[in-house]
């Protein structure tokens, strides 16, 4: 890290579920805080002063969820890091959370996720179409199927990328191989729901 922020010394640091990370690696960070520099391995000061750095964390999210269930009267971001206090002293420590600026976030709501995907799903399509020469069809019941199965506290949005790399998407790479292997040529692909709850795929 410091030597990524030696050489760009004008960068977003992004550590993620940071309530993962050993004490001591949290203490290196006390000396970013305070002065704005840290020592590499081999003594160098690197200046983080023009770095922005952003940590993610996990903790609290189920009682984030349960407050936020009533839509109309969502507790207020001050509010939330007011009822977390107790539990967020109990995985950091209070001096490392004062050099903190706690940023609450809404859990993601169905229609955001809804929007996610579609703009994937256009990627996908695009990048097709500009391979294959062909035209790739879905519908809103896909986009929302996949929407529902990112609800998750843990993986949330994040699961979206997954169900597209490792399953849509190797499935629709076997489904273009099998109709080139029989030298077929490709006019359109449509991907909907299967009966059995999986993705089905229609080529012409």
């Amino acid at each position: 890290m410091t030597e990524a922020v030696r050489r760009k010394p004008y960068s977003v640091v992004l550590l993620d579920e940071v309530e993962k990370a050993h004490p001591d690696v949290l203490e290196l960070f006390f000396q970013v805080f305070d002065k704005g520099v840290l020592d590499d391995g081999e003594g160098r000061e690197i200046n983080f002063r023009n770095t922005v750095i952003i940590l993610t964390s996990n903790t609290g999210t189920d009682r984030i969820m349960q407050w936020c269930l009533n839509t109309e009267q969502k507790p207020t971001p001050d509010d939330i890091v007011e009822g977390l206090r107790d539990e967020l002293n109990q995985v950091f420590k209070p001096a490392f959370l004062g050099r903190l600026t706690i940023v609450p976030y809404y859990p993601v709501q169905d229609a955001i996720l809804e929007r996610i995907v579609g703009l994937k799903l256009e990627r996908i399509r695009k990048r097709f179409e500009r391979n294959h020469q062909a035209v790739l069809r879905y519908d809103e019941a896909l986009i929302k199927a996949i929407a529902s199965r990112c609800t998750e506290v843990d993986s949330g949005a994040r699961n979206i990328d997954n169900i597209l790399s490792k399953t849509l998407m190797p499935e629709l790479a076997q489904r273009v191989l099998e109709r080139m292997a029989q030298d077929k040529p490709i006019q359109s692909l449509t991907i909907d729901l299967g009966s059995d709850g999986n993705f089905a795929y229609t080529l012409t």
